[in-house]
């Protein structure tokens, strides 16, 4: 059974690599107060919007003191068309406070750390720590990645936290990063929530929810 796993594994990672070589965010950001910033804004909608408003957004708010100083209905009407903008901008606001009174205006470059910040899980914050610092510890899980991972088998979970565990467990190590951004891709060219297009997928002949599949692959920890 193990061995099926990493077989399994092995083949989802090599196809995706070959089709996705060069995985990486799609989120504009030169500081990881950006990358912040806009993982942030990313919650429940797409980063191509994101990346639309925060051109003017990093204009504008050129460093974690401007953010920190904000009148709150300003920024909120600043990133109004993220979504959910009051909460994220109560966020965003109140993590550049703690950056300034805890962490010297620093993005601290720790899982610990970072999760301290208001607004911060452990989705955003191994994003940040991965593109902003290269330091891996965790896997990235958003909604591609949770989607993609539940319909490969390789989860039953449906709390990204404990998706995040199931997927380390598997994984191997040095793949935790990559293997994110893999998904990400394939989930957002491919494999897509409402229609997947299973008929132009690499992986159709290994997934267990292709349709008409008439085999379900277990390999689930």
């Amino acid at each position: 059974m193990e061995t099926d796993k990493r077989e399994y594994l092995h083949s989802l990672i090599s196809r995706l690599i070959k089709e996705y070589p060069a995985p990486k965010t799609t989120l504009y950001y030169r500081s990881p107060i950006q990358l912040l910033v806009s993982t942030i804004l990313s919650a429940q909608c797409t980063d191509e919007r994101v990346n639309n408003v925060t051109k003017k957004l990093f204009k504008k708010y050129k460093s974690v003191k401007d953010y920190a100083n904000a009148e709150l209905p300003e920024l909120e009407k600043d990133i109004r068309q993220t979504g959910f903008f009051r909460n994220k901008a109560k966020n965003i606001k109140n993590a550049c406070k703690m950056l300034i009174e805890k962490f010297d205006g620093q993005v601290p470059n720790t899982m610990k750390e970072i999760l301290l910040l208001p607004g911060v899980a452990r989705k955003t914050a191994n994003v940040v720590l991965t593109s902003a610092y290269g330091i891996i510890e965790g896997i990235v899980v958003d909604t591609h990645v949770k989607r993609l991972s539940q319909r490969l088998g390789l989860t039953r979970n449906d709390n990204p936290e404990k998706i995040e565990k199931d997927l380390m467990d598997i994984v191997p190590k040095n793949k935790w990063a990559q293997f994110s951004f893999l998904l990400i891709s394939h989930g957002r060219k491919i494999c897509q929530a409402r229609k997947p297009i299973c008929s132009k997928c690499i992986l159709n002949d290994l997934c267990p929810s292709r349709t008409n599949a008439n085999k379900h692959i277990e390999v689930t920890v």
